[in-house]
């Protein structure tokens, strides 16, 4: 950490520069003796991404910022805020603090907070900023989080853990036991600490696995932002042993989308051809496959067992995206061409035999416009495009 680099004038020229050419910038060279162009460099691009993503340390004057990576791999504010809503009480410790976004706001929720950081030069940068931030209830940790939990006394009201996927894992799917720190391997000493965990993890984890992987799995929460999944968390309480709650959460510039369940609740869904609205659910419902809950909970038809579209009369509010149905009509590009003259469309598929790229490609439609066309399947296993307008 160049401490040179938080010096009035070259902070005011990372100001002036946030929106330049990087690489421009750097064929000119640095204007400062003891700053390289480099590290102006870093903290520009590390600063710009923070501008939408975590805009309170993009906003607090003389903060240091780490290299991109370690902005890409921090939680949001959204998140982390939402996140601090979920636990209470004296006590937390971070073993895997990283930037220490989500340590800042726990510290907002809970009394005393430690950020483990194995990463020397990151805690050093993490514990300057948190002064910035002026926040007093935060301890920094230079060391191994697991290794620091072991030589404790202290019994936490909770430890957060983020496990990062080891480099060497390769494919989409993949478990716990593949990240680093190995939360299934250490849950003994991890419940011996605190009766109560939060893990955050990747959202291309497959949920099944995770559960078959830990211990004590009380609530799983779904984040999404603007129909992203971007979160999962999974929160263990020490012996439990009732069914586990699902909890979805979508955060759009609008509103904010919630839909909740028990796993494993034995509910069948009811099924109709379409009828005057149509429904799709937003990415964290479809994480988190409540495909049946949807159709009992809110009372609307599925179109057919895989095609995770619902319909209804009447108009309800639904976490996700709502249309009426202007046209049901099969698949023909003759139809569609008479129908919408414009060849303008957003198109979506639900369990269609071809893709999106494949049929624009047949029917020669140009993407936008105000009419949404979904391809899928019905009830009857045939193969429908519904035109339809969103409704606001």
């Amino acid at each position: 950490m160049n401490t040179t680099v938080l010096n009035k004038d070259v902070q005011q020229f990372i100001n002036a520069n946030l929106k330049s050419d990087i690489t421009k910038l750097i064929l000119k060279g640095s204007p400062f003796e003891e700053v390289s162009i480099q590290e102006i460099a870093e903290q520009i691009i590390s600063k710009s991404k923070c501008e939408s993503k975590l805009q309170t340390w993009f906003k607090t004057p003389t903060i240091y910022f780490p290299n991109k990576l370690n902005i890409e791999q921090t939680s949001s504010e959204i998140t982390a805020n939402y996140k601090a809503n979920l636990v209470s009480g004296n006590s937390l410790i971070d073993i895997t603090g990283g930037f220490g976004v989500d340590a800042y706001y726990f510290s907002q929720k809970v009394k005393n907070v430690i950020h483990c950081e194995i990463n020397e030069d990151l805690s050093e940068i993490v514990t300057h900023n948190f002064e910035q931030l002026k926040t007093k209830n935060i301890e920094t940790i230079v060391g191994d989080g697991l290794e620091y939990l072991e030589k404790s006394r202290s019994k936490f009201d909770w430890i957060y853990s983020d496990p990062s996927r080891r480099n060497d894992v390769k494919g989409k799917v993949f478990l716990l036991e593949d990240c680093l720190p190995n939360i299934p391997n250490n849950l003994e000493l991890l419940f011996k600490k605190s009766n109560h965990i939060l893990i955050k993890v990747s959202p291309i984890l497959d949920l099944k696995s995770a559960i078959n992987e830990l211990k004590f799995v009380k609530e799983i929460h779904i984040v999404a932002i603007e129909n992203e999944v971007k979160e999962l968390l999974f929160i263990l309480e020490k012996n439990h042993n009732k069914q586990t709650d699902i909890k979805t959460i979508n955060f759009n510039k609008t509103n904010i989308q919630q839909f909740n369940f028990k796993l494993y609740s034995e509910v069948s869904a009811t099924y109709s051809e379409p009828k005057k609205y149509l429904f799709e659910p937003n990415s964290a419902i479809l994480k988190s496959g409540a495909f049946q809950q949807i159709s009992v909970q809110l009372n609307v038809d599925k179109l057919h067992q895989h095609s995770h579209l619902y319909t209804s009369e009447n108009l309800i509010d639904f976490p996700g995206r709502s249309f009426e149905i202007k046209h049901i009509i099969p698949y023909n590009k003759k139809e569609l061409t008479k129908l919408i003259p414009s060849k303008k469309a957003n198109i979506t598929t639900r369990n269609f035999p071809e893709t999106v790229i494949q049929i624009r490609k047949k029917i020669n439609f140009k993407d936008g416009g105000n009419l949404y066309l979904f391809f899928t399947t019905d009830i009857n296993n045939k193969h429908l495009v519904l035109i339809c307008k969103k409704v606001l």
